[in-house]
């Protein structure tokens, strides 16, 4: 019996009498269970209670007596997805003012109510980092967000252990920043700015530290260097955009210079600097599949080996999908490609959850269906990487926020008249006749 089996089957046992204080548990029985950390389990049990993966198991997994069982027979249960890299929710960061604008936060420009939160769950999608553009040296302050069912913005926040809002910083090289003054009009240029900020950022550091909590002492409050030095102290995470294989050696060379941890975001060109980018020891490169590279002309050289040559450079690889450059609908496709390419099966679906999850810290509460994690999960008609497949439920801490039998949640799986439409009071009028639109 293995030790997540074990640790279930104490948690049943304990049970009776627990219940009268907690919520109902749920049972999934007889699916297929991709764990991710952990053997498949053919015919399986996950029981989930209090928002939390509770038990994980073979079908000889005892369910607690009063638990509401779900029959899933000939279904897939997987780890709900982690898109490292979205634009859901009509999200703006930084203007024109200044190439770097690391105070600008996506949290003050996210539709809630925008309709791709809804299509994303659709997909599979649990949990996703919003980022502004990349048309700035530094556009923003990311949010990662729970893909909760919700009516403000509040409803979807991660919130770190300290209470802080969990999110990261998006910066970028390349040709997206390169423009007319203030900006800058070369690569060089490029990461000459970058540099001076972060020096700027280590001295109001200093002076913060040596202030030792003497408000007589403390620099004038500085929201743009308080960002910074955030990413300084490893508090927060950089997201970088970069593609050419000059630039992401740049991204690497900055990281090594101030010491920040970063998640290179794109790499197109990872396949030609995969032992660089593995011997750096950065948290991991979060790639977009697609399967006719263009777009821009540093995206050219853009191929889906790039996931092969950085597993096996011994990279921590991920996905996400940039959408609306991908549709979230369609994430795991991702995957298949990355195997169709050569990568393993295994590390291609760690990449769609676990590797997310690490590349946004939250690596101890989703990316895997352990006992003791979120209940975040996803209901599959059949194997993951199959174009057949399709997603049928999706769970959120424990709720279910999307169910395709469900006609107004089928409605932004499929399309039709109203699934780009913002929500209103609910998903969509309950008025409406959906039976056309389907």
């Amino acid at each position: 019996m293995s030790k997540t089996i074990q640790i279930s089957a104490a948690l049943l046992l304990s049970w009776p009498v627990a219940l009268p204080a907690q919520e109902t548990p749920v049972a999934f029985t007889g699916a297929r269970v991709i764990r991710i950390e952990g053997p498949e389990i053919p015919d399986g049990i996950v029981i989930i209670q209090g928002g939390r993966i509770a038990a994980v198991g073979p079908a000889s997994l005892p369910v607690p007596g009063g638990a509401r069982r779900i029959d899933v027979r000939g279904k897939v249960i997987m780890p709900g997805l982690i898109d490292t890299h979205s634009h859901i929710g009509g999200v703006e960061g930084a203007d024109a003012s200044a190439p770097i604008q690391p105070d600008v936060r996506v949290l003050d420009a996210l539709n809630v109510r925008d309709a791709r939160i809804q299509k994303a769950q659709s997909g599979g999608i649990t949990v996703a980092n919003v980022m502004p553009g990349s048309g700035h040296l530094l556009s923003g302050q990311t949010l990662y967000l729970k893909l909760r069912d919700g009516r403000v913005i509040d409803d979807l926040l991660i919130r770190r252990d300290d209470g802080a809002i969990a999110g990261g910083l998006k910066l970028a090289n390349g040709t997206n920043s390169r423009r007319p003054p203030p900006f800058p009009g070369t690569r060089a240029k490029s990461a000459a700015l970058v540099r001076e900020q972060f020096i700027k950022a280590q001295e109001y550091q200093e002076k913060v530290r040596q202030a030792a909590g003497d408000a007589a002492k403390l620099p004038l409050r500085d929201l743009r260097m308080e960002a910074l030095a955030e990413a300084l102290s490893g508090k927060r995470i950089v997201h970088f955009h970069t593609h050419r294989h000059d630039d992401i050696l740049t991204v690497l060379r900055l990281a090594s210079e101030f010491g920040f941890r970063v998640v290179l975001q794109h790499v197109s060109d990872a396949w030609l600097v995969a032992g660089e980018i593995a011997r750096a020891g950065v948290l991991g490169a979060s790639l977009i599949l697609i399967d006719s590279p263009g777009g821009k002309i540093e995206a050219k050289d853009n191929r889906l080996q790039s996931a092969v040559a950085l597993e096996q450079a011994g990279g921590t690889v991920g996905f996400h999908t940039d959408d609306g450059v991908t549709d979230s609908r369609w994430f795991l496709r991702m995957a298949a490609l990355a195997v169709r390419a050569g990568m393993s099966r295994d590390k291609a679906l760690y990449a769609m959850t676990m590797a997310g999850a690490i590349m946004l810290d939250l690596g101890d509460r989703t990316g895997s269906l352990a006992v003791g994690k979120d209940a975040d999960l996803v209901v599959l008609s059949g194997d993951p990487l199959s174009v057949y497949t399709k997603v049928e439920q999706t769970w959120v801490d424990g709720q279910k926020v999307f169910d395709r039998s469900d006609p107004k949640d089928r409605l932004y799986a499929v399309g039709g008249y109203g699934a780009s439409h913002d929500q209103g009071g609910g998903i969509v009028d309950e008025e409406e006749d959906l039976g056309e639109q389907n």
